[in-house]
Order: structure tokens, then C-alpha cells, then sequence
């Protein structure tokens, strides 16, 4: 995200200069953001904290109309589930996902407003936010409009008819992308890349393994937590269950909505259920796709807000007569009893973990600095290396080169160290493929070849060269990006964990050797 906004700011385009999987919201708000108070990592985590406190204050005015306990369990819930994956990186679908909570009690909202201004008021912030979110991840258009069926019907005309204008407002701004990316890239960008080329190099098993982590990452991220003082079940069986717990909790959010429903057709209470039912429903494919921590949260972060909403309707249905207070200990201890117990690797121990380490305790990231720029690593040796290439990379680049930044074996393309763009701020990408996706970075058809011809620096990066999971990521690619490097690059510094490589026709000196490193090729 730090490269994409930084180069919408130098005049690239999303889809047209490099492949963005989502919308053009999310690179549109950091480039403005990076424009108004400089491009740093500071900024951009400071709007991934905007996105995460978007989510949680959505879910907590969502969860309002149960009460103030209620609403602040499920906060609290939210909190635990969506901060400890990703942290503050502010990915798109965060953003989505809290554009999306907004609109919604927005819209609900309106039903409640007991003024003409402030209804319609609420309706057009609803619409707008709506729009928004599909403005991010277009993805989520399946969520908004099964939430938004509930909210549409349950409003008067003028509320309906200003809604959705506002939510097509929005959504014109597509067009503005469409003709600055051209319609044919930006389809093949936002839909055919991320659906039809790189689903097969990015799924894992369904449901996860019990045995052993289906995900790479996962592994390498369980293995370097702290130590949970409290017994507990193995990892891979903790992602199982929840798994399991996210799929029955939205089971459990859609029937308690439709016996609310049923009973009172018109309760508000039920509309809410109904809308956030339907909204976790249209999000849950991205926890099917891919069930790791990190898609497994972006998902649970709605559904497991409220299931206190749901058991505490449990509760109130089978014991109409209990007190308040019983009613809310039973139906919000035994999941936070579930988050410490049976869940605690991925939700509470990682969020103590990560809040230990900003304090300094137990603190696993090192800090990589250059060109006035930081960014901070969980390997101590890619902070030395990187000590001794980037500034030699520094040395050789000159202002607007463009830089290619690859894993050590261009045939297989899992993912990419982008930030490397970030701290050499003189040069600009000079590929279409920031991410290196598997399956298009590295697809007979790519153009990361021709990317490379016109090139000047590269950096291969072989830190995950031991990437492995069950899908297609482990797949060789095609080898005309290997052929292009051997051919027109050559050697500056080579490291056990980088090779730093430059166009032979501007080598000079006796440091360089002829041909990049002969690894896969």
C-alpha cells in the first residue's frame, strides 16, 4: 500500500501501470493522504487505525440498540479478532469492510430518525459510504446488497430514493478510474486476475488441516509468538475451530435474525439482525477462499461482534424472566470464554503479543532505514544485509530508474518484499507486478519479461524461497524473465539473501560479474 498510493502520486494508474487487485478507493484516499502530509510509513499505519477503529465503532453503533454493555462486548470482541493479523496496514479490504459497517447503521439510522433532515441526511451518508466500500473491494458488493435489501425495504420512499442516488453517485467514480485505466485493464485487474488467474495459487485447504498449518506464513508467525500461560489445544486445531465457530456463528446470527423477524416482522432489532446477517453472509467467501488467520479475521470481525447480540436472544426466548444483568453474563462470558480457552493463539495471544511490543517487550521487528525512511523487519539478518545492499543499490540507481524488485527464482512468484520500492524512493517500480501474484506474475502470458527488458536495477530477494504451500504458488512459471536477466543484467552484490543486479551495458568496474545467479535456470 505504501508504493501504490506513492505511485499514484508520481501519475501511475491502477491496472494500467501496476496490477491493483481491488478497487481504486483505497489508493486514491493514501494517495491524498500521502499528498497532504508526506509519504511515510507513519502515515499510512496512521489510516490503517482509521480503518481498524472504522470496523469496531461500526459494530459497536450496530450492537447500540441491545445497550451499552452489549455494544462495548462486542467492540471489545472485534477489537481482539481484527487488529492482531495484519496490525495497522491499511489493506483495502479493511477499509471496505468499514465503509460497509458505517452505511450500514447509517441506514439504519435513518429508519429511527424522527426528522425529515436528519433522515435523509442519514440516507445520503449511507449511500455514499456503500458506494465506498465497493469503491475498495468490489468484492464486497454481494455484502452490501443483501444487507441493503433490508434496509431499502424498510424505508420510506424519500429515504430510499436518496440512498441510492448517493450509492450511485459514488459508484460513478468507477467511470473515473475506467477511463483513466481503460475499461479492458481495469476488468482484468479488479475481476478476471484475481478470480480466474490467481484464485488457484492463493486457496488453501477447506475446511484447514488438523494436523499441520495449510499456510506458509502461518507457520513461520506461530512458531516466533510468545508463550501462552494458559493450557491450551495445538495451533492448527485452534484454526479449525475457528474455522468451524466462524461459519456456525454466521449460521447463528441469520436464524436468530429470522425468528426475531418472524415473531415481530417490524421490530427494529430484527431489521438490524437481518442487515448484519446478510452483510456477513456476503463477506464469508473471503474466509472460504483462503481459511488463514488473516481471512478468517477480516470475516469474524463482523459475526463474532454479535454473538452476544445472539446469545443473549437465546437467553431472553428460553428465560423471558431473568434480570438484565444474568442475562448479559450469560450470554457474553462464554464467549469471551471461548476467545481465552479454545481460540486464544490467533485472537487474544497475538493482541497481547502485539500490544507488548509497543511498549519494547518481547519486541521481534528491527528496524531498516534509508533515504530518511523506515521500516521494520521480523529477520535480523534481511536487516543486515540490507544494511550493506541498499546503499550500494543507492550508488548505482539514478533519479527515475526503474527498479524491479523479484524472488530469487522468477518462475515462482508467491509474493514480493514491495517495501524495498518504499526505501529507495529515487527509483520507480518497473513492474507491472508490485505483489508478485502466482499465477499472473508468473503466467506464460505475463509481462514481467518485457517489464524486465526495459529495467535498469533488480533486486532478488531469496528469503522465501522456501515458500511451500498446498496450491499452485509452488508451480514453476515461465522461464522468459530468468532468460531476460541472465541475458541483460549483471551481478553487483551478491548476498546470501539478496542479489542486487544492474544492466550490463552501465556496469563498470571490476565488482561485477557477468550474468545474474544460475539458481532455477
Amino acid at each position: 500500500m505504501l508504493v501504490f498510493g506513492e505511485s499514484f502520486l508520481r501519475g501511475d494508474v491502477p491496472n494500467r501501470d501496476f496490477l491493483h487487485l481491488y478497487g481504486p478507493g483505497g489508493v486514491w484516499v493514501l494517495a491524498g493522504v500521502f499528498e497532504l502530509f508526506g509519504v511515510s510509513l507513519l502515515v499510512e499505519r496512521l489510516v490503517g487505525l482509521a480503518q481498524i477503529v472504522g470496523i469496531i465503532v461500526g459494530v459497536f453503533l450496530l450492537t447500540w440498540p441491545w445497550g451499552r454493555k452489549l455494544a462495548l462486548s462486542g467492540a471489545a470482541i472485534t477489537a481482539f479478532v481484527i487488529i492482531p493479523p495484519i496490525g495497522l496496514t491499511a489493506l483495502a479490504w479493511d477499509g471496505g469492510v468499514a465503509l460497509g459497517l458505517l452505511g450500514l447503521a447509517a441506514g439504519l439510522g435513518a429508519l429511527r430518525a424522527s426528522t425529515d433532515p436528519g433522515r435523509n441526511g442519514l440516507a445520503i451518508t449511507a449511500g455514499a459510504l456503500l458506494g465506498a466500500a465497493i469503491l475498495y473491494r468490489p468484492d464486497l458488493v454481494l455484502a452490501v446488497a443483501l444487507a441493503g435489501f433490508f434496509i431499502v425495504r424498510a424505508a420510506d420512499r424519500p429515504a430510499r430514493v436518496r440512498l441510492l442516488t448517493s450509492l450511485g453517485a459514488v459508484l460513478s467514480l468507477f467511470l473515473v478510474h475506467f477511463a483513466m485505466a481503460g475499461i479492458g485493464d481495469s476488468i482484468q485487474g479488479m475481476v478476471i486476475d484475481p478470480v480466474l488467474h490467481l484464485r488457484g495459487g492463493r486457496r488453501l485447504p477447506l475446511p484447514p488441516s488438523w494436523d499441520h498449518f495449510d499456510g506458509f506464513l502461518v507457520a513461520v508467525a506461530d512458531d516466533e509468538a510468545i508463550r501462552w500461560p494458559i493450557p491450551h489445544l495445538r495451533g492448527p486445531v485452534q484454526l479449525s475451530l475457528w474455522f468451524f465457530l466462524l461459519v456456525g456463528s454466521v449460521l447463528a446470527l441469520a436464524l436468530t435474525a429470522w425468528r426475531v423477524r418472524r415473531q415481530d416482522p417490524s421490530a427494529f432489532r430484527g431489521i438490524v439482525l437481518a442487515a448484519v446477517a446478510a452483510f456477513s453472509i456476503g463477506i464469508l467467501p473471503q474466509g472460504l477462499q483462503r481459511p488463514d488467520p488473516t481471512h478468517l479475521a477480516w470475516v469474524s470481525c463482523v459475526p463474532f461482534g454479535f454473538v452476544p447480540i445472539v446469545a443473549v436472544e437465546l437467553v431472553r426466548s428460553r428465560r423471558p424472566a431473568l434480570s438484565l444483568g444474568r442475562t448479559f453474563v450469560y450470554g457474553v462470558v462464554p464467549v469471551f470464554a471461548i476467545l481465552f480457552l479454545v481460540v486464544p493463539s490467533f485472537l487474544i495471544r497475538d493482541y497481547v503479543d502485539v500490544s507488548l511490543e509497543s511498549f519494547g517487550v518481547s519486541r521481534k521487528s528491527h528496524t531498516i532505514e534509508h533515504a530518511g525512511r523506515r521500516f521494520y523487519y521480523g529477520n535480523r539478518e534481511v536487516q543486515k544485509e540490507l544494511a550493506q545492499l541498499l546503499p550500494v543499490a543507492e550508488r548505482i540507481a539514478r533519479p527515475g530508474d526503474r527498479l524491479v524488485v523479484g524472488t530469487g527464482d522468477l518462475r515462482k512468484t508467491p509474493l514480493s518484499e514491495a517495501f524495498l520500492y518504499y526505501l529507495l524512493p529515487k527509483t520507480r517500480p518497473g513492474t507491472y507486478y508490485i505483489e508478485m501474484d502466482p499465477g499472473v506474475a508468473n503466467a506464460d502470458d505475463s509481462k514481467l519479461a518485457d517489464d524486465l527488458e526495459h529495467s535498469d536495477v533488480v533486486i532478488l530477494s531469496r528469503v522465501w524461497d522456501e515458500f511451500h504451500e498446498p496450491n499452485d504458488s509452488r508451480d514453476f512459471g515461465s522461464r522468459k524473465p530468468n532468460e531476460v536477466l541472465r541475458r541483460r543484467f549483471c551481478t553487483v552484490l551478491d548476498l546470501p539473501l539478496y542479489e542486487l543486479l544492474q544492466r550490463c551495458d552501465r556496469v563498470h568496474g571490476s565488482d561485477t560479474k557477468p550474468g545474474a545467479s544460475e539458481t532455477g535456470r
